[in-house]
């Protein structure tokens, strides 16, 4: 497959399976606390990565490993707890547009501090995408007036780390194979995460059903979610840009509301007018 047609089956396969993974933290906060679901997540994709992945550490030298470090900390630990802490108080598809903010992020973050060169439909390709998500945000205050907003900020720390780590990658670790960089990330995060979930109680709690259940939901988040939609993150970076990587976010927010309408929520027009928006800009913002 041609590197053109691949670049944008990688998107649509991230925002499946990342839009998706909203819905699956609200499930696993039905029986488990902020603390526990980052942790846990962090422990299933490590469990999965070391059996794929573990011949691939022997192909990062060691002066690599102070980035796979920055990588670790800002594109997965730091947002795995802040995302499962917003969606205590806000609903999974609030998150989800919300992070639509990580490719403005991405570029910002880029211009500014690793001199990313980018042109001028990148800019206006983020800028529509961000209104088109502006749309689903002030839609969604409408909608439900009785959410915690200031929860929201975490999702919008979340999507700065999440801005560094494209950008890291690109500029540190390009020279990496993909598995490698996603393995080594968890291999350092394994032991701060089970540090971290043996603090909560929750190898107590493990005998109730509704725990068990949530367990269920993080492993798949954790495995699929986290695990192999890594591998095709960095895979896509490698490929295009941060920019471009980072827009796959802009996809999010029309998977998840695709699950918001099964789990009963209500798609207006004016969601459907900005998710039209949204991938108006993704296209945008591929341009070269």
């Amino acid at each position: 497959m041609e590197s053109r047609q691949l670049k944008w089956l990688l998107l649509a396969v991230l925002a499946l399976i990342w839009g998706s993974s909203f819905i699956l933290i609200k499930r696993g906060l039905v029986g488990l606390t902020p603390l526990q679901l980052g942790s846990l997540r962090m422990l299933f994709a490590f469990c999965f990565l070391i059996i794929v992945g573990f011949k691939s550490l022997t192909q990062i030298s060691l002066g690599k490993w102070k980035y796979i470090a920055l990588t670790a900390f800002t594109g997965t630990f730091v947002p795995a707890f802040l995302f499962a802490i917003a969606q205590s108080e806000i609903d999974s598809s609030i998150s989800a547009i919300l992070n639509s903010l990580t490719p403005l992020n991405a570029l910002i973050l880029g211009v500014t501090f690793f001199g990313l060169a980018f042109q001028r439909s990148q800019f206006i390709g983020v800028m529509i995408g961000l209104a088109g998500s502006l749309i689903l945000i002030l839609s969604g205050a409408v909608h439900n007036p009785d959410q915690n907003y200031w929860y929201a900020l975490f999702v919008v720390v979340a999507t700065c780390c999440y801005a560094l780590n494209v950008n890291f990658i690109k500029k540190y670790l390009s020279d990496v194979n993909p598995l490698a960089i996603t393995t080594g990330n968890f291999v350092l995060l394994a032991v701060p995460a089970l540090v971290i979930l043996s603090f909560t109680g929750f190898f107590g709690q493990l005998q109730e059903v509704k725990v068990q259940h949530s367990v269920l939901f993080v492993g798949i988040l954790g495995i699929i979610g986290t695990g192999i939609a890594n591998m095709l993150y960095f895979k896509l970076i490698h490929m295009t840009s941060p920019v471009f990587a980072a827009s796959s976010a802009y996809l999010f927010p029309v998977v998840a509301i695709f699950w918001g309408l099964l789990d009963g929520e209500v798609l207006t027009m004016i969601q459907v007018l900005g998710a039209v928006i949204i991938l108006s800009g993704v296209y945008l913002s591929a341009k070269k």
